[in-house]
């Protein structure tokens, strides 16, 4: 199956009760063969009525820091856990994770990236629990490189901080671009042993 076929699948979901209040689905976007995913947690409002990730103030700070250690959004990959956003941004539910995190996983299965970055404790939460990987909280764990295997291939886990809680609180900056410049040196050093063929 590929990328678009489970995005046309999302677009059809009726597993929990999110899509009675969504404006419109929120797949993720990006390149089909990323070397890096970003997750966040859920939609919010301008994800919502645009049906893209991260498109508000935070999606802006995340592209903005993308670009200052040289990656575009164009090429790698951002969705988030839940497809579509909780009412008045509360947090997900344990049950929507439960019937949404399916469909995060076989994005990741067709990707196949090699490094997936969790935005927040929500999302850093899921997918090291999913991996059998023990999360201690994302001011303990943001930063540390975790070792993965998916479908069969070596992959590593950077939890960070929430581009939103950055923009809350101006002195976890530090500390996120911080963590998406090591993020940076993995796309480099890849798209570089891609480029001379190794």
């Amino acid at each position: 199956m590929t990328l678009e076929e489970i995005h046309e699948e999302i677009r059809k979901c009726k597993r929990c009760e999110l899509y009675k209040t969504k404006t419109n689905y929120v797949p993720g976007e990006g390149n089909e063969r990323a070397k890096i995913v970003f997750v966040g947690e859920a939609p919010g409002r301008e994800e919502d009525l645009q049906g893209r990730p991260f498109v508000g103030a935070a999606g802006q700070y995340l592209t903005k820091t993308l670009e200052k250690y040289g990656m575009r959004r164009s090429e790698v990959f951002i969705t988030n856990i839940l497809k579509c956003r909780p009412p008045n941004n509360r947090d997900p539910k344990p049950e929507e994770v439960e019937k949404c995190f399916s469909y995060l996983i076989r994005q990741l299965y067709e990707i196949k990236p090699d490094v997936i970055v969790c935005l927040g404790r929500h999302s850093a939460r899921e997918i090291l629990n999913f991996f059998g990987k023990k999360f201690r909280g994302i001011s303990a764990d943001r930063g540390k490189i975790f070792e993965a295997e998916l479908d069969g291939k070596k992959v590593k886990i950077i939890p960070t901080y929430h581009p939103a809680a950055v923009l809350y609180k101006p002195q976890l900056k530090e500390y996120f671009e911080e963590d998406i410049r090591k993020v940076a040196s993995f796309f480099k050093r890849k798209t570089l042993l891609d480029f001379i063929g190794e």
